[in-house]
């Protein structure tokens, strides 16, 4: 379990928090937190991640309190936290398998283990056949997955994303968060994504502005509000209609 109540960090002499709101996530939860920029989601996904540590307020990770943890432990319990930012890097001079087992090797687990839980992987993600070419060589989409293979292969408690997914097309990025969810189904999963075709896929979306929880429920709640995701969702949609009309025909 994942609670964040009234949390509050200082950040460049400006209070940034979750002031007046809790944010909660349980076991097998697929949340999404919406917002623009400088709304506050990568403060909550470095909350949990313990890069950052309320100056107001409690965050509690798997049990733990953060502000109480030593912190020489907090190494322990980021083990059990699988992140991808948008800014990924892949071991360019190893296989897609090797940066896949890679995460495995630290864990200490046994050879014969890692490699059928990575073949596993990287099977649901559809790129078992690329597994023994090297990353430079595969489509920005392909990468991703490796990424997201490799997330996973720390047998993490908790998967978060923070818009990794942010420079490839819509439908890549869509069937990237389909597959992630389904191998994610025991965990705990946060995601962060400005395309709201995605996020409708959210058991539950959390609406941030000014480091503030605004609204919160699933994309069916959320636009019968009429509040400000349903205008979000409504203008980016529009946005993406005027674009298809505008395209060019190819002759």
């Amino acid at each position: 379990m994942i609670d964040i109540e009234n949390a509050t960090v200082v950040y460049r002499k400006k209070w940034i928090g979750l002031e007046d709101a809790s944010l909660k996530v349980g076991k097998g939860e697929f949340v999404f937190l919406v917002g623009s920029s400088g709304a506050g989601k990568s403060t909550v996904l470095r909350l949990i991640y313990m890069d950052v540590f309320p100056a107001k307020g409690q965050v509690t990770v798997l049990g733990k309190n953060t502000s109480t943890i030593r912190r020489p432990h907090i190494p322990y319990i980021r083990r059990k936290i699988g992140v991808i930012f948008q800014d990924f890097k892949l071991l360019k001079d190893r296989t897609v398998f090797d940066n896949v087992m890679f995460a495995l090797e630290v864990t200490g687990s046994p050879a014969k283990k890692r490699k059928k839980k990575s073949l596993e992987v990287l099977n649901a993600l559809g790129i078992v056949h690329r597994r023994n070419e090297y990353p430079f060589s595969l489509s920005g989409g392909e990468q991703q997955k490796v990424a997201i293979a490799r997330a996973f292969m720390r047998d993490s408690k908790i998967l978060i994303l923070d818009e990794p997914t942010a420079s490839l097309d819509a439908r890549t990025e869509y069937e990237i968060f389909k597959h992630f969810k389904e191998l994610s189904k025991d965990k705990i999963s946060i995601l962060i994504s400005h395309r709201f075709s995605t996020v409708r896929m959210a058991d539950r979306i959390y609406v941030l502005e000014d480091g503030r929880i605004v609204e919160q429920g699933s994309h069916k709640d959320l636009m019968q509000l009429k509040g400000k995701y349903a205008k979000m969702f409504t203008m980016q949609a529009e946005r993406y209609v005027e674009k298809v009309k505008t395209k060019p025909v190819q002759m």
